[in-house]
Formats: structure tokens, sequence, C-alpha cells
């Protein structure tokens, strides 16, 4: 009987100690809320207020060249067309410069802990900027701005980070999109909100108090909630750490491994010919997506003849659709993933939509009346709208093609992109000399069409959806010892 009964205890702890496998339906079903979903919906705030410190500017800028436009006992500057599009512009100036160390940054230290710190500074940046603007003028909101650019620089990088560490590849499409679409709602809240504010008795400057608060708290929420990944969470449970973990097929390292897989493989990431495509389509998407980002509210104003708080909740409609077509758009492509298609193929149909559809959109603009503003709103709604398959195109392309360095990817097409943010506006600026010119604006939208189809089609003809050789270590270890080998 003592036999049977230690056989049976035996039995009981072997049973116990069994974990079910990734594949076991009541573990998937029992992880379908989890601790991976409360840091995706971090990361969505975390993009929502950051684009809200970003494009609160594209409506109070308006009113602080001229007050008139919104509430006329407020402070205004007399800024011109080109001062105020200098003004939009100088964010990217210091978004551009630390970008790619940012990616790194994220890459060998702490994802979360860089952005919580990034978004705390930009959120001061922020406040400070209507204080230093009564005192100093212009050159000291640039200053602001600037350094908005350089602290915020870390979003997308650490966000990309995060994400290839939290997201399993079967919810990748869905929990990415997640996370960056609080960019387009970021947008859609801040728009209207911004008009109202700025023809409030508060006027201008409480937009820049109100969203620069809202990010220091949400700095300090990230920075005790977040974490660079599941295995670092302090409440997340065993099961769901092992679900993220197995999807991911990611082990600890330790010594040499370690070192390798911090040595971010640059020769490598810049030969590479998919990731060039991602490069030149990034470029193509900043350069629309900015362009009316930027300049929605000045045509709203100069050709539509809308007052600032109607031209901020008009302008947010487009970013309003492409928020909501961004959750079926990463269905489907899981969807099309789950029943075999390519991951290539899906990116690339995804991205198509999001850049040829717009630029049809917007080659439609120059036969729009122009006595009657309702189809010029639909045309930029669909422009913009159709946008969203960006998301789960070549964005979370980065993490397909290499989960290890995913941030570091994204740090370098998004600097480049940078680039096309900053002359995007100017060149806008230059084209645009009468903001009522029908003519002038429709040159901006036809060299963006342009753009937009250039760009998808490089990416459809050299993009890749596999997982790169250089994305592992020790496929890198190997290639250069036959590399020694065949040179001895």
């Amino acid at each position: 009987m003592t036999a049977i009964r230690k056989e049976d205890d035996a039995d009981v702890v072997e049973k116990t100690s069994r974990r079910p496998t990734v594949t076991s339906p009541i573990l998937q079903q029992s992880c379908i809320f989890g601790i991976r979903h409360l840091q995706a919906l971090l990361l969505f705030l975390g993009m929502t207020i950051g684009y809200s410190l970003r494009v609160g500017m594209s409506v109070a800028v308006v009113p602080m060249a001229n007050a008139s436009t919104a509430n006329p006992i407020i402070e205004d500057f007399d800024w011109t067309k080109k001062e105020k599009d200098l003004v939009l512009s100088s964010f990217f100036w210091g978004y551009a410069i630390t970008q790619v160390p940012s990616g790194y940054i994220a890459s060998v230290w702490s994802g979360q802990k860089l952005l919580a710190i990034g978004m705390l500074l930009c959120g001061v940046f922020k406040v400070l900027t209507p204080i230093v603007a009564h005192q100093w003028g212009l050159a000291a909101v640039l200053v602001c701005r600037v350094g908005m650019g350089l602290t915020q620089a870390c979003l997308l990088p650490c966000i990309q980070t995060l994400l290839s560490k939290w997201a399993p590849p079967s919810e990748r499409a869905r929990l990415g999109t997640f996370a960056y679409a609080g960019a387009q709602f970021g947008t859609v809240v801040t728009m209207p909100i911004a008009g109202v504010l700025a023809a409030s008795n508060a006027g201008w400057p409480s937009i820049f108090y109100i969203f620069g608060a809202l990010a220091i708290i949400w700095s300090i929420v990230f920075l005790y909630f977040g974490a660079d990944s599941p295995s670092e969470h302090r409440s997340i449970s065993q099961e769901e750490k092992s679900y993220i973990e197995d999807s991911l097929k990611t082990t600890k390292t330790t010594g040499d491994d370690v070192e390798q897989k911090m040595q971010t493989p640059w020769k490598e990431i810049f030969t590479s010919v998919p990731m060039w495509a991602l490069i030149i389509v990034h470029c193509g998407q900043n350069w629309g997506y900015w362009t009316l980002l930027t300049e929605i509210p000045s045509y709203m104003t100069g050709v539509l003849n809308f007052k600032v708080e109607a031209s901020g909740g008009f302008s947010a409609l487009p970013y309003l659709m492409m928020w909501i077509l961004s959750f079926p758009m990463s269905w489907l492509s899981d969807f099309a993933l789950k029943k075999g298609a390519s991951r290539g193929a899906v990116r690339k149909i995804s991205n198509s939509v999001a850049h040829w559809g717009p630029a049809i959109a917007l080659a439609c603009m120059g036969v729009v009346p122009t006595d009657d503003y309702t189809w010029a709103i639909i045309i930029l709604i669909i422009a913009v709208g159709l946008n969203a398959g960006s998301l789960c195109g070549f964005q979370i392309n980065h993490i397909d093609l290499s989960p290890n360095f995913a941030g570091t990817m994204m740090s370098i097409t998004n600097c480049a992109a940078t680039i096309t943010s900053i002359i995007a506006p100017l060149i806008c600026g230059v084209i645009v000399s009468d903001e009522s010119s029908v003519y002038q604006w429709n040159i901006v939208f036809y060299v963006s069409a342009i753009i937009y189809f250039l760009g998808n089609l490089v990416f459809v003809i050299f993009g890749k959806g596999e997982m790169q050789w250089w994305n592992d270590p020790e496929e890198r270890l190997k290639r250069k010892g036959d590399k020694e080998e065949t040179q001895t």
C-alpha cells in the first residue's frame, strides 16, 4: 500500500508539473486577455498622447499667427505662412537627430524606461511653449519644438521594440495595429479639442498646458505598469508568460550569446534590399501623411473658409476614418495569415490599399468644385482613411524581417522618413504662397499622390515578409565562420 501511495503521489506531482503546450486551446482561451493586452493599451495611449503633442500645433499655429481666427483677445505673433511652416517642421529637426540612437538604446538598455523618460520631457517642453513664446517669440517656440522632437524620437523605435517582445506572431497585426492606431486616435481627439480650446476664454495656450500635463501623467503610469518583456513584468501569470515566449521562440541567453545578440548587424541591415524597400515606402508614407496632417487646417481656413474651431473638427474626420478602418484591416490581415496566405502578400496588399488608394483620391482633388466643400472633405476622408492599411503593412513588416532588431530598423527608416517630414511642409510653404489659391493647393495634392504611388511600388517589388537570416545571431556567426574558412 505504501508503494502504491508513493506511486500515486509521484503521478500527481508529474501531472501538476506538466504545462499545456502553446497549441492547447485551453491555454490560448485563458490568454484571450492578459498583461500583453495591457501593454498594448498603454502603448496605444502613449501613441495617442505623443501625436496629440505633435498635431496640437497644427491647430494652435493658426491663432498664434492671427488671434482673430479664434479668440481675438489672446496674444498672437503675426507669423507669415513660411514662419508657420517653419514652426510645424521644427519638431522634426530634433526628431530626426535622435531616431537611430533611440532605437539602439531601446535594444541594449530599456525600451520601457526610455519611452517613459522621453515622453515626460516632451510633455515638459509642451507646457513651456506658451510661456517662452510670450517672453521671446518665434525663436523660443522653435527651441521648444526641437526639444519635443529630440525627446519624442524614441516613440516609434521603443514601441516597435516592445511589440517584438510582447506580441505573439498570430496576434502581431492586431496588437501592433491597435498600438499604432493611437496616432490616428490622438489626431482625431486633439484637432477638435484644440479648436475648441483655441476659441475658449483660455485661448491657444491651454492646448499646450492640457496635453503637456497628460504626457507627464502617462509617463509616470507607464513607468510603473509597463515592462520590457514578459519575463520582467511583476504580475504576469506563468501561463501567459509561457504562451508569449513559446510563440516567439525566445530563450534566455547568457555570456557570449547576449554579447553577440546585442551586436547590431549594421552592415547586413544597410545592405538588405527589403530594408531599403521599407526605408523608401516609409519616406513616401511620411510625405503624404504629414503634408496632409500639418496642412489640412490651413487648407480648411484658407480655401474652405472655416473658422479654427470648425476646421479642427473637420480636419479630424479623415483621421477618425483611418482609426476606424484600422481595426477591420488588422483583423483581415491576421485572418488571411491564419488561412495560409503568405505574410509578404498580406503586407503588400494592405500597404497598397493604404498608399495607392489615397494616391487616386488626392489626384481627384483637382476636379473638386470650388464652391462646395462637401466633396473636398469626402476625398480627404478617403485619402487619409485608407492609409490605415499601412499599420498592418510596412510598419509591422519591420518585426517580420527581424524581431531582434525591429526597434533599430524602425529608428533607421523613421529617421529617413523624418527628413521628408521636414521637407514636405517647407515645400508646401513654397508652393502655396496664397492659402486661398485652389490651384496651388492642387499641386501639393498631386505631388503627394505621385510620391504615395512610387513609394509603394518599390515596396511591392522589393519588399519581403520572411524573417531575414541576419536576425539570428547563430546564423551570423556561422556565415562569418564560413567566410573566414573560405578566405584561409
